[in-house]
């Protein structure tokens, strides 16, 4: 279903439009979390009353800790509560001393340095999501133990040392076994490094809700499970022309596999019809892999009334299509440039971009101009870069490209506007002149094979062909492709899977998607 990412700074204002707005106190709203943080905790802790650490900081995060500790506590767990260093009282935030306040009316003390000993678990309430700056001194060496306790580690609202909008791990950052945060996941638990630290995440309400948006909605959304409705309807009485026909541009000379892939991918996705277009070396291995497509082939070495034959053709077959894609395996000679510069240039179709194609397009400044200038009329162009593909079109490292993962992208998308579609381990689909992105959460490191993304380039045309808008396709392709990646990996493991198999399991995930509208469908026939 949707979940909205939330960055700090929203999460900041959405907490305090609850308090203001609706009136609920912060010291209530804290309460709430230690409660279902607390249930958490025991629901995994159910066979005894166990030896409890609470690491608190001087934020909120850290009262939030001192509440989970009293209310284990009160249940009958052995509870010890440090907060390092000195002057505590006066470094704490207004609700943090309210909950020391109260844990000394219970005649509770709270250490300043960590004591000896052993714990079952360990409650990380160091730091927040408001930290910006490495962590040194005592909180690293409290971190370095926590990681070191051998102990259940339980972070509240995100392990300490990650940073909450871009997953880095700011010097140093607690491993935890489970997160529960509150309200809305945080984007750096899902973007790496930070998702590997996070452990089980569990999101729980505690007053802070949609209404708290007061109309401005967070710039990231994910899909978490299984989520219905993304794909277009299918009409009874549809014929192949009706579910689109897609030009699908691939494959040099013995090249094929990129062609194949994609194309077989295009129509396991639901298009109807499907031309390749592709060097004649290919012919045989791509009309035995996708026996239902057409082709249409090309020679490098073509004279020039070939190649006037061969344009023409290309011309015909582009007014023929509802949609094209270019790219996958083409190369970067001039007949690929040629073909590229010719389906900016002269097309109106919706486009997707992807492999040679966007290094081609990073070669060429006035045909990137070019497009953009066609994209500004409202054409729908689709990028699909993996992180070296799109440091080539932005100028940027690859390292670079994946610490601005929420970032750079917008810019590329609202200097070409486009829709660019960022592959990492998590991908990020963003349109120019549209606030808010998806940022994909599923799918798996065994999708980091060779060919995954022509499969995902054929997924994404096959739905444009059916005529859904471009980042409805985008988004859709891409979650579909991770649903049947995780598909994949169940049957032939991270380790064995390939971009085939990534094919083979479309079908798959798009019955298991529509599993509900057709079920509804029945019951209303019925």
């Amino acid at each position: 279903m949707k979940q909205y990412l939330v960055t700090a700074e929203e999460m900041k204002r959405y907490d305090a439009n609850t308090m203001e707005k609706f009136h609920l106190p912060g010291l209530l709203l804290m309460e709430r979390a230690a409660l279902v943080t607390v249930e958490e905790i025991v629901h995994r802790c159910v066979n005894r009353p166990c030896r409890v650490l609470v690491l608190a900081g001087y934020g909120n995060n850290g009262g939030d800790g001192l509440a989970v500790g009293r209310l284990l506590m009160l249940q009958g767990y052995q509870v010890t509560f440090v907060m390092p260093g000195e002057d505590v009282y006066s470094r704490c935030t207004e609700e943090t001393r309210r909950q020391t306040d109260i844990l000394h009316a219970y005649q509770t003390r709270i250490f300043s340095r960590m004591p000896e000993g052993e714990y079952d678990i360990v409650i990380d309430a160091v730091f927040g999501v408001g930290l910006s700056r490495p962590v040194e001194g005592i909180w690293q060496d409290a971190i370095q133990w926590i990681n070191q306790s051998g102990s259940f580690v339980c972070s509240v609202d995100i392990p300490s040392g990650i940073h909450a909008d871009t997953g880095a791990v700011m010097g140093c950052a607690v491993h935890a076994d489970l997160t529960v945060t509150y309200g809305f996941r945080k984007m750096g638990h899902m973007l790496y490094p930070g998702a590997a630290y996070v452990g089980e995440l569990v999101c729980r309400r505690m007053g802070i809700d949609e209404h708290s948006f007061l109309g401005r909605e967070p710039g990231w959304y994910t899909y978490i499970g299984r989520e219905y409705g993304l794909l277009p309807a299918r009409r009874a009485d549809g014929n192949k022309g009706t579910f689109g026909k897609a030009l699908i541009i691939a494959g040099s000379r013995n090249i094929a596999g990129a062609a194949m892939m994609a194309a077989k991918s295009t129509f396991r996705t639901g298009a109807g019809m499907v031309k390749v277009v592709t060097a004649v070396e290919n012919r045989e291995t791509v009309q035995q892999f996708v026996p239902e497509a057409m082709l249409l082939t090309y020679r490098e070495d073509m004279t020039a009334e070939e190649e006037a034959m061969f344009l023409a053709s290309l011309r015909e077959a582009a007014e023929w299509a509802d949609c094209v894609l270019i790219g996958p395996g083409i190369g970067t000679g001039e007949k690929a440039a040629g073909m590229l510069r010719f389906m900016i240039r002269e097309s109106d179709l919706p486009m997707v971009i992807d492999a040679d194609g966007l290094n081609l397009l990073a070669m060429d400044t006035e045909l990137q101009e070019d497009m953009a200038g066609r994209n500004a009329q409202e054409r729908t162009v689709i990028l699909t870069p993996h992180l070296g593909e799109f440091a080539r079109l932005c100028g940027c490292t690859a390292a670079q490209a994946r610490e601005r993962l929420t970032e750079y992208p917008r810019q590329l998308s609202d200097r070409l506007h486009c829709i660019v579609v960022c592959k990492d381990a998590r991908t990020v689909v963003v349109k120019h002149g549209e606030r808010q992105g998806y940022l994909n959460t599923n799918g798996n490191c065994g999708m980091a094979t060779a060919g995954s993304g022509d499969v995902l380039a054929g997924m994404i045309t096959g739905l444009l062909a059916q005529g859904m808008n471009g980042m409805e396709a985008a988004v859709a392709g891409v979650y579909l492709h991770g649903y049947a990646g995780n598909l994949a990996a169940e049957r032939e493991t991270e380790w064995g899977m390939t971009a085939t198999d990534l094919i083979g399991c479309i079908k798959d995930a798009v019955c298991q998607v529509q599993d509900r509208n057709r079920r509804s469908g029945m019951e209303e026939a019925v």
